[in-house]
């Protein structure tokens, strides 16, 4: 496996690239704080900029350590409109666990899937990494599409992972992957 980092990665209508400082108003306004985005995720909607500073000047520091996390833009505005990260990496079986989240206006317009394309194929051909995972709350079954549409593949689902306070319910977690 080669440990190269978040590079900057050019799709047809997206860069993906490390976060600046200078992104804490685009992340907060993009999505940080929309509680559609973050309805699905381990975090709640933002407060305020100051706590999306707060956690963006934590990733920046981040970058050091060959992280792998992305800030989305479109390529033709410049607006972010999501990130998408290697939120676990495993050097030693070489695998990782792919984590995204966009602001719910630019749902539906394939930017997810074209992203997720791009660093599945960064980190399986250019990192050289075995495996990719991605991973979906039940409830959420567009997340799933979007990782069907970029190649993965359902692996399992493992059932009352999750609890959700809207629905005061369980729910299942759903897993796919992608291999080179």
């Amino acid at each position: 496996m080669k440990n190269l980092g978040t590079k900057t990665l050019e799709t047809d209508r997206l860069i993906l690239r490390k976060f600046t400082s200078s992104d804490a108003c685009g992340m907060f306004h993009g999505w940080a704080s929309d509680e559609k985005t973050t309805r699905y995720l381990s975090w709640s909607p933002h407060r305020n900029i100051e706590e999306t500073q707060s956690l963006i000047d934590n990733w920046i520091g981040r970058y050091d350590d060959s992280c792998y996390n992305w800030v989305v833009e479109l390529k033709n505005t410049h607006e972010l409109i999501g990130n998408i990260s290697a939120i676990s990496v495993n050097r030693r079986h070489h695998n990782c666990e792919i984590g995204y989240c966009y602001g719910s206006k630019y749902w539906n317009q394939g930017y997810a899937t074209e992203a997720l394309k791009a660093v599945i194929h960064f980190m399986l051909y250019d990192c050289e990494m075995h495996l990719v995972e991605a991973r979906h709350q039940s409830l959420n079954p567009a997340s799933g599409k979007v990782m069907v549409k970029a190649g993965m593949v359902k692996d399992a689902v493992l059932r009352g992972r999750r609890y959700n306070a809207e629905t005061n319910s369980y729910c299942d977690l759903v897993f796919y992957s992608a291999t080179r």
